[in-house]
């Protein structure tokens, strides 16, 4: 009887000496994850359950693991702002490669200066950069289209005839009034011009269509003669901004007027067997013109 009751009080201390053991890895896992906490800035709780030690059936501590500190926040206000959209160096600083560009259209028409043509239209275009608020330059196409004078025509005997005047030429324009709705400018350049005079007869041609053929006139060119040389111009317009309230819009309903000087040389000829004529030196003309700039 003695055998029973000795395994008896033996699986007693054997059951109080483990729940001891299993009382002191609790205590200990406990105070471990109490120094965790306290030492990690900034963890939320569920990062914190991450930290807590695992433990064994037996009660003893294995491993821990823990997330590594968070990285500070790029481009934060200690840092002045870097990087930030339109704060110096940012997207909404920069702007495109068409914005520094400017385009210009327009018309008129032209008051002759001297004895080589008489009154006439014409149209101009034009592209290059804004250089800045006051300063843009400018690439220009001209085509301008006189009558002539009639004793000139009457020299060769012809009835009719038309200078033409083509020119290529670098215009700087000066805003000054860049920040006004309403504003001024000055504007001249050189480059290179091309004039021909034509003189014509009226002429009888058949013309047909799909109802039949018929016999019209037309002014046919008899004669010519052309010379290549250099020019410049020099004016100003006024301009109104189109859509602005505070002088911030690019885009500029203009009328000017520009004085225009072509070098061409003095002529006496006898055009394509016509009568003999002469033509003086110098072109000069004045034309008027209605656009859009942008």
């Amino acid at each position: 009887m003695a055998f029973p009751r000795l395994m008896s009080q033996m699986r007693h201390v054997t059951f109080i000496g483990s729940m001891v053991f299993l009382t002191a890895g609790i205590a200990n896992a406990q105070a471990a994850t109490t120094d965790d906490s306290s030492n990690t800035a900034g963890f939320s709780s569920s990062q914190a359950g991450l930290g807590q030690a695992g433990l064994s059936a037996s009660g003893l501590r294995m491993t821990e693991f823990a997330l590594p500190d968070a990285p500070d926040p790029a481009g934060s206000s200690a840092e002045g702002g870097a990087g930030q959209y339109g704060n110096g160096g940012g997207y909404g600083e920069k702007k495109g490669l068409l914005h520094n560009w400017t385009f210009e259209a327009g018309g008129g028409f032209n008051a002759p200066q001297s004895t080589a043509i008489t009154y006439g239209g014409q149209f101009t275009l034009g592209a290059g950069l804004n250089f800045n608020r006051y300063l843009a330059g400018l690439i220009e196409y001209q085509f301008i289209d006189d009558k002539l004078p009639g004793a000139l025509i009457a020299e060769t005997g012809a009835n009719g005839g038309y200078a033409h005047i083509w020119s290529l030429t670098f215009d700087p324009v000066i805003d000054l009034t860049p920040k006004a709705a309403n504003g001024f400018y000055v504007t001249g350049g050189g480059g290179f011009y091309r004039k021909v005079t034509s003189f014509t007869d009226p002429t009888e041609e058949e013309y047909c269509e799909y109802f039949g053929c018929g016999v019209v006139t037309e002014n046919e060119v008899v004669g010519h003669f052309s010379s290549n040389q250099g020019g410049f111009n020099v004016g100003g317009g006024f301009y109104h901004r189109v859509g602005a309230s505070y002088g911030d819009s690019n885009t500029k309903l203009f009328v000017e007027a520009r004085y225009l000087e072509l070098f061409s040389p003095a002529s006496v000829s006898n055009p394509n067997g016509l009568g003999t004529t002469a033509v003086a030196a110098d072109t000069k003309v004045i034309p008027v013109t209605v656009g859009v700039r942008f």
